[in-house]
């Protein structure tokens, strides 16, 4: 049985007119969902008794449940369990500008990034769409408050499933919806370049960020496997092309990691990969973990002074959450 925060509006709609029925019943589903926070169908009360048994016949509305919250300064990490027994974490960061959730896409991943505690556990599965859209709504029940932005950058590689997370999009998009800004919605790949050139081809004003990392493929390689399959020239020209379509700045994310890739040389070579671009570097301080070697730069400030000395625009990522293991890199279930 279908979930029915699965489903975007269109979906909706198509589904009344299949069964015979007016397709703006899709908005008054949409308005209880979103906007009354209902979720017993037999409370939808502008909607006819068969019509809600027949709801009821076709779907639900079942949730994956909190298990556990771990809070640190600014930072909230939520361990979810999902109602076949695994387990996703997410993340909520209170900002100046307002509150940020961090999304999981997927039970572990398959991307395999050295670096990285998500890769740890292999892909089980993806995400359906509801359980991504109830990560954000139990998030706001918790503390009360909406939240101003979204990131599709916990556990999983959200172009890994592609279908379901631009689906999640079209929801918590939607004015009815979640009401969440396109600009104000972050996808985040390591480079599946035919996701980037599908990507460039939707209506969808959200923002794209590229897990970089390197500049040379012989690095790269190195921290992220997918680069055999789709190198930096691959991966670049897909970001190239997509800039050109959509005329938006895309993000470039850089983990500094000790004596791998934050070297003078690897500044002046990432400058000259990006230069003339519509992008902007985001260096990332790397969060050490017990189980991976790699081990945090101190070198940060000089690399970011290196690309802004050749025009790069760039800047630091705060950091949240080292201490509950919440930090970029490291949600990882400790349940599995």
């Amino acid at each position: 049985m279908n979930n029915l925060l699965s489903l975007n509006i269109l979906q909706l709609e198509d589904y009344f007119i299949s069964i015979g029925e007016k397709k703006y019943k899709a908005l008054q589903i949409f308005e209880w969902l979103y906007i009354h926070k209902e979720y017993d169908i037999d409370k939808f009360t502008n909607i006819k008794l068969p019509l809600r048994e027949k709801l009821k016949e076709d779907f639900n509305t079942d949730f994956i449940k909190i298990k556990r919250k771990e809070e640190g300064t600014d930072v909230k990490k939520y361990l979810f369990l999902l109602q076949d027994g695994n387990y996703i974490e997410a993340v909520l960061m209170e900002h100046d500008y307002g509150k940020s959730i961090c999304i999981s896409s997927q039970v572990g991943c398959n991307m395999g990034c050295a670096f990285c505690e998500s890769g740890r556990l292999k892909k089980v599965r993806n995400l359906e769409t509801y359980e991504m859209v109830e990560q954000i709504i139990l998030i706001e029940e918790d503390i009360k408050d909406k939240v101003n932005s979204v990131v599709i950058m916990g556990i999983g590689e959200p172009f890994d499933n592609y279908d379901n997370v631009i689906n999640f999009i079209r929801i918590i998009n939607h004015p009815k919806g979640l009401s969440i800004g396109a600009r104000h919605i972050t996808v985040s790949t390591c480079g599946l370049v035919p996701k980037i050139e599908e990507f460039s081809n939707l209506d969808l004003q959200v923002n794209l960020a590229l897990s970089l990392h390197a500049a040379t493929d012989e690095v790269r390689s190195k921290i992220m496997p997918i680069n055999k399959v789709y190198n930096i020239s691959k991966v670049m020209e897909a970001i190239n092309k997509y800039i050109a379509k959509t005329n938006r700045r895309v993000t470039i994310e850089y983990v500094m990691l000790n004596m791998i890739n934050d070297k003078k040389e690897d500044a002046i070579m990432l400058a000259n990969l990006l230069h003339g671009m519509n992008v902007y570097v985001n260096l990332i301080p790397y969060n050490e973990t017990n189980n991976i070697d790699f081990k945090k730069s101190n070198k940060i400030n000089e690399f970011k002074n290196i690309l802004i000395s050749r025009n790069i625009n760039v800047t630091v990522r705060k950091e949240f959450g080292g201490n509950i293991s919440a930090a970029c890199g490291q949600l990882r279930s400790k349940e599995v």
